[in-house]
C-alpha cells in the first residue's frame, strides 16, 4: 500500500477523493515506515526467540509502533491545519516548518531504529541458524534493512540541507532506488524460509534428472549384456524415457539406476582383466590424466573389455578386479553417484573399437 501511494497520481487521487490534503503522504509514512518495520521486527523476533519470549518482545515493539504512529498522526494533523494546500513532496517541501520537521524526525527515527534492530538481529542470529534457508533469509533481510536505513538517513539529511539552503529534490532519485532495493531484499528474505526449501527440492530434482540421463549410456551397455539387472523394462527411445518421467519419481529412478549399474559391475568382476587395466592405466597417464579422472578412465576401459569378454564367454579367472574403495567415497550415496558419473563420462569418451581386419582364407600359390 505504501508503494502504491508513493505513485504521485495515486496519492493525488486519494487526497482529492477524500478531501484531505497530504493524506497520501501520511499513509506512506505510517504504512511504509512505522507499520512495516514493526511487522518485519515481529516476524524476525518469532524466528530468533522462543515462542514465550518472542510474544513479550513482539508486544513491546507493537506498543512502541502504536505510540509512534499516534504521535505522527497528531503532528501531521496540527501541521495540516496550518497548511495552505497539498504538497507534491510533503516532507521535502515542508521540512522548514517545525511541526513537519518533528514529524519527519519521528518518522525516520521509528523507521530507522526498526531497520537497525533488524540488521542487528539478522547479523547475530544468521550466523548460528541451523537451517540453511533461514540463515539466507536473515542475511537477505539484513541487506534490505540496510538499504532502507540509507533512505532514512537521506530523509533526515534533508533537514540539514534545507537549513543550509540546498535543495533535497536534487538527489531525490536516491529514495526510490534505496527503497526499491530495500523492500525487494526484505520481502525475499522474509519469505525465503518458505519457498527456499522448495527451490532446493526442484534443484535436486533437476540435478538427479541430469545424472540419470548421463548414467544411461553406461547402464545401457550393461543392460545389453545383462538384461536381468533391470527391475523394469527401459523405454526404447530417449523421447519415451523423457515422457515417462514425473518429478516425484526421478529420485527413485536414479537410485534404481545406480543399484542396477552396481549389480552389473558386480557380475562383470570375473571378466575384468588386470593386464588390460594396467595397459589402460599407462595409456591414461600418457594422455595426462590423474586422480579420479585417471581411475575412471581405467575402470571404464576395464568395463568395456569385461563386456566383450562376457559376450565371448571368456572369464579371466581367479583374480577379478575390484574398484578402489576411495572411488566410491566410502559408501556415501552422493559419492557413489559422482563416481559412476565419472565412469560413465569416461566410458562415453572411449574410442570406438576398430573392426577386426579381414583375413583371406584362400591359399595363394607360390610361383615356381
Amino acid at each position: 500500500m505504501s508503494f502504491t501511494l508513493s505513485t504521485p497520481s495515486v496519492a493525488a487521487t486519494v487526497d482529492s477523493a477524500l478531501g484531505v490534503p497530504n493524506l497520501g503522504a501520511l499513509g506512506i509514512h505510517l504504512l511504509g515506515g512505522v507499520c512495516s518495520s514493526a511487522a518485519f521486527l515481529i516476524a524476525i523476533v518469532y524466528w530468533v526467540y522462543p515462542r514465550e519470549e518472542a510474544g513479550r518482545r513482539a508486544l513491546v515493539r507493537l506498543v512502541i509502533a502504536v505510540l509512534c504512529a499516534a504521535a505522527m498522526l497528531t503532528l501531521w494533523g496540527i501541521a495540516g491545519s496550518e497548511s495552505r494546500g497539498r504538497s507534491a513532496h510533503y516532507l521535502l517541501q515542508n521540512a522548514h516548518r517545525p511541526l513537519v520537521a518533528g514529524y519527519l524526525l519521528l518518522y525516520v527515527s521509528a523507521f530507522g531504529s526498526g531497520m537497525v534492530e533488524i540488521m542487528r538481529l539478522c547479523r547475530r542470529y544468521g550466523r548460528v541458524s541451523g537451517r540453511q534457508w533461514l540463515r539466507r533469509g536473515l542475511f537477505s533481510t539484513g541487506i534490505g534493512a540496510g538499504a532502507c536505513l540509507i533512505y532514512c538517513l537521506n530523509r533526515a539529511a534533508s533537514l540539514i540541507a534545507v537549513q543550509s539552503g540546498l535543495e533535497p529534490l536534487d538527489w531525490e532519485l536516491l529514495t526510490p532506488v534505496a527503497n526499491g532495493i530495500g523492500i525487494s531484499f526484505l520481502v525475499a528474505g522474509l519469505t525465503m524460509p518458505s519457498w527456499g526449501p522448495r527451490l532446493s527440492d526442484w534443484r535436486r530434482l533437476a540435478r538427479n534428472f541430469w545424472a540419470y540421463q548421463r548414467l544411461h549410456p553406461l547402464w545401457d551397455a550393461l543392460y545389453g549384456a545383462l538384461p536381468h539387472i533391470a527391475l523394469s523394462p527401459e523405454p526404447p527411445t530417449r523421447l519415451a524415457r523423457l515422457a515417462r518421467f514425473m518429478p516425484r519419481d526421478i529420485n527413485y529412478r536414479l537410485y534404481r539406476k545406480v543399484i542396477e549399474i552396481q549389480d552389473g559391475l558386480l557380475v562383470l568382476r570375473p571378466y575384468m582383466e588386470p593386464a588390460a587395466m594396467a595397459a589402460a592405466d599407462r595409456d591414461a597417464r600418457r594422455a595426462g590424466l590423474s586422480g579420479e579422472e585417471l581411475r575412471a578412465a581405467v575402470y571404464a576401459t576395464a568395463v568395456r573389455a569385461a563386456l566383450r569378454a562376457k559376450r565371448d564367454n571368456v572369464p579371466v579367472g581367479a583374480h577379478p578386479v575390484v574398484p578402489e574403495p576411495s572411488s566410491a567415497k566410502e559408501g556415501d550415496y552422493a559419492g557413489e553417484v559422482a563416481w559412476l558419473l565419472a565412469v560413465a563420462r569416461a566410458y562415453r569418451s572411449l574410442p570406438q573399437q576398430a573392426p577386426k581386419p579381414h583375413t583371406d582364407q584362400t591359399a595363394t600359390e607360390t610361383p615356381a
